[in-house]
């Protein structure tokens, strides 16, 4: 068995998928499946594709009315509504609509009146759904599933792998990761977590068997205005940016729990460590003073829990 690397961009990140085959023939066969089934659900979730599915939601929602979603889409709705609720309305696949006032390639803050009529379009309890149907009763919402199917994707490739029998492999899109096996010889894979205040390096690494490792953090995109940061993480309720945790990263047995949950935690601001605890998942954190912590610094030994 040897190892191949496949290099490869989508959903407008670098991504890239690590797996043992016998030859580089299964290996590319292998990865074609992978990068096919990623191209997939880009093009039908992007909200950057006027021919995508979410497109066609956000017209119908746009002018408010109602349609049928295939199973694969009334999945991910579901996982969105439960994490709704988890997070007590943070979590909320709706406020994506912000980023209407939020231009973070500008040295502006956004107009407070433009954030306060755009958060009347806000808030999940406001659109219906049965199961299978979304329908908008307000016209002018909008939803965003990126905080989603990113994740959902990890975990897509990594059941194709395991589909097609590869039994030691790990993709990466982006920085979240599922690892499927650990090296064909028995070592882990080593993942590292960058640091928000030098994001080309890690403020910490680990081993991982298996699982998968997802990050949230104010440092991907991001503005400074008056010595002030202000990241592109945006709390529903307020219009603006969190400010008490500007990174944390969460090992759970699926890509997509993992990234909600360290989403969650950064929208709960202070309350977000606790909760993070009380999740019980591996997990690290920094915060916007620079302080680091989590049960992956506490007990690194919780790590080889994903053995």
């Amino acid at each position: 068995m040897q190892l191949h690397t496949f290099s490869f961009t989508a959903m407008g990140t670098p991504c890239s998928l690590q797996l043992y085959a016998p030859d580089h023939a299964v290996a590319g066969r292998v990865a074609r499946l992978v990068t096919s089934e990623i191209a997939r659900l880009e093009s039908k979730f992007s909200r950057y594709r006027a021919d995508s599915l979410l497109s066609k939601i956000n017209r119908i929602a746009e002018h408010g009315g109602s349609l049928r979603v295939d199973k694969e889409t009334a999945g991910i709705i579901d996982y969105a509504i439960a994490c709704f609720e988890q997070s007590e309305g943070l979590f909320d696949i709706t406020s994506g609509i912000l980023r209407r006032a939020w231009n973070f390639k500008s040295a502006q803050l956004p107009d407070q009146a433009l954030v306060t009529e755009l958060r009347s379009r806000i808030g999940l309890e406001k659109v219906e759904w049965d199961g299978t149907t979304l329908g908008f009763p307000l016209a002018g919402m909008e939803l965003d599933l990126g905080g989603v199917v990113k994740e959902f994707a990890v975990d897509r490739a990594a059941a194709v792998c395991r589909e097609q029998n590869t039994k030691h492999a790990l993709v990466n899109l982006g920085g979240d990761i599922n690892v499927v096996g650990c090296h064909f010889q028995g070592e882990p894979w080593q993942v590292a977590v960058s640091d928000p205040e030098q994001p080309s390096s890690p403020f910490y690494s680990l081993n991982v068997f298996k699982g998968a490792l997802a990050s949230s953090g104010d440092y991907a995109r991001c503005v400074t205005i008056n010595g002030r940061r202000y990241g592109h993480v945006l709390n529903p309720r307020t219009g603006w940016p969190v400010s008490c945790l500007s990174a944390v990263s969460v090992l759970s047995d699926f890509c997509v729990v993992a990234g909600s949950a360290s989403t969650i935690a950064m929208l709960k601001e202070q309350d977000g460590k606790t909760w993070l605890r009380e999740l019980g998942l591996p997990h690290v954190w920094m915060d916007t003073q620079g302080n680091r912590g989590g049960s992956l610094l506490d007990t690194p030994d919780q790590v080889s829990g994903m053995k």
